[in-house]
């Protein structure tokens, strides 16, 4: 086979971001991926009728939004519109009541009551230095505060939250926050939850939680577009097994989970780096559920549905019990929801009669139940009737996830549990955690920091690494539109 400079296996949002900053470094970069599109947690496809989309993997995107990558990158001059929800998220409760996080901070605070004044002392210093909150969570594995105001006001929060009384007394505000800290997918509460709770909690108030015109597909067209506009090209349609199936390169890319790189190397591996490979951690699994259905969610509570967003977990109590036991490998009755109906903020996604609906429930890593009943009741249980506008739907439980996603063990869609230690120490501790022992192999996948989200930051940070170590290229690389680019 030709020799080329870099080779990428995995067309996931990091490997997108990889070969973009590769590419844009003047080297040649192929990419292959098993699926015949690309995209992976990106990809927008339809699933039930034709002419509606629905999101495989991820559907909102915070990280798209504020991460350092995307921002020097420029979604929006590229063409990608990213939707703002007047309500980010919103959290019902027992009685037809629900909690609501608008985008508009006051607002947010006038409606939380007693709470209202103790949510903006959570969220609005955060959201005055929002750059630099996220550049310190982004920054790699070693954080760097460029901020160093905004790295304070974080840890302060962050302390806060997990030590000493509890600064949200009514049961809206503490069930709002329960529910942005289970986006971490484990036990509950955790210093690790806080901090996940508050960097997405400040930037609803910011960025947003906003979904792409069109899809998630539009993120993913977006970064491919700029890497052949560099030259790069793409192989589908082949998954590869073996590190020997690809062409020579001075640099190998591989955005797959721990799991995929062992499978991968064979024996090449160093005995006490597989080792520590074979020791990292998945976390519990999401289980999805996409529905096509004929109308709008009937949402009980008033604003739910024009959120872009809806946790369906109960109290904070409830939150933490349910995330903490199925972190536990047991299952319960009534599991942690997140729901999105993409056509409340974007129309464009709606057919007459027909909208696409989109759910993950949390379970136990590996668990094979189906998960449609399970979702269709928890969001009924919230919106009398929304079973009747059921006109299909289709369940990937949790141990089938891999089938999708190879980075998905268990269900795992963090591509590894995110304890405190295993939030900068991904997949095993080291200075540069993207380089492995194999002479210019380079893992850039979730699994490794800064972890989950479509931010593209893991990609970007390994393709740095490889710059450096294999091509001496120390200089930063421009990642910005041409000029004129709309």
């Amino acid at each position: 086979m030709a020799s080329v400079d870099a080779v990428i296996v995995g067309t996931g949002p990091n490997g997108l971001a990889a070969a973009v900053t590769l590419a844009r470094a003047g080297l040649s970069v192929e990419l292959h991926e098993q699926h015949e599109t690309i995209g992976g947690g990106l990809r927008t496809v339809p699933l039930f009728d034709s002419g509606v989309l629905h999101d495989v993997c991820s559907a909102v995107h915070p990280m798209a939004a504020a991460s350092p990558f995307f921002r020097r990158f420029g979604l929006r001059e590229r063409g990608v519109e990213l939707l703002r929800p007047e309500i980010a998220y919103a959290h019902p409760l027992p009685g037809g009541r629900a909690a609501l996080a608008a985008t508009d901070l006051d607002r947010t605070c006038a409606g939380l009551g007693a709470d209202g004044e103790r949510w903006r002392w959570l969220m609005a210093p955060l959201l005055a230095r929002g750059h630099g909150v996220v550049d310190l969570i982004m920054s790699g594995p070693r954080p760097r505060p460029r901020d160093p105001v905004a790295a304070a006001r974080f840890a302060l929060r962050v302390l806060r939250l997990t030590a000493g009384p509890a600064p949200l007394r009514g049961r809206e505000a503490q069930a709002l926050l329960a529910g942005v800290a289970a986006h971490l997918i484990g036990p509950l509460p955790s210093t690790a939850g806080a901090g996940v709770a508050l960097l997405l909690g400040h930037l609803a108030h910011g960025t947003g939680w906003p979904l792409p015109r069109g899809g998630s597909g539009r993120i993913a067209d977006a970064l491919a577009a700029d890497i052949r506009a560099h030259g790069g090209v793409f192989h589908t349609g082949r998954r590869i097994t073996d590190l020997g199936e690809l062409p020579r390169a001075k640099a190998v890319l591989l955005d797959v989970a721990p799991k995929g790189l062992l499978a991968l190397a064979g024996d090449r591996l160093p005995r006490r780096y597989r080792r520590a490979l074979e020791r990292f951690r998945y976390g519990p699994g999401a289980a999805k559920v996409d529905f096509l259905v004929s109308d709008p969610i009937p949402w009980a509570a008033p604003g739910v549905g024009a959120a872009g967003t809806v946790h369906l977990g109960g109290t904070r109590e409830e939150v933490f019990r349910a995330e903490t036991a199925t972190a536990r490998g047991r299952r319960v009755e009534d599991p942690f929801v997140l729901v999105v109906d993409p056509a409340a903020v974007d129309p464009s996604r709606a057919l007459p009669g027909k909208r696409p609906v989109w759910a993950y429930a949390h379970v136990p890593h590996g668990d094979p139940r189906d998960p449609v009943d399970i979702v269709r009741r928890r969001i009924e249980e919230h919106a009398p009737g929304f079973t009747d506008t059921i006109i299909a739907a289709r369940g990937v439980p949790a141990a089938r996830m891999e089938d999708h996603n190879p980075n998905y063990v268990g269900g795992d869609i963090a591509a590894g549990a995110m304890s405190l230690r295993q939030a900068f120490w991904r997949p095993v501790p080291g200075l540069d955690p993207y380089r492995t022992p194999l002479p210019g192999v380079y893992l850039c996948s979730a699994s490794t920091p800064p972890g989950p989200g479509v931010h593209g930051m893991c990609g970007h940070l390994a393709a740095l690494s490889a710059l450096r170590r294999e091509f001496g290229v120390h200089a930063p690389v421009p990642l910005s539109p041409p000029a004129g680019t709309s």
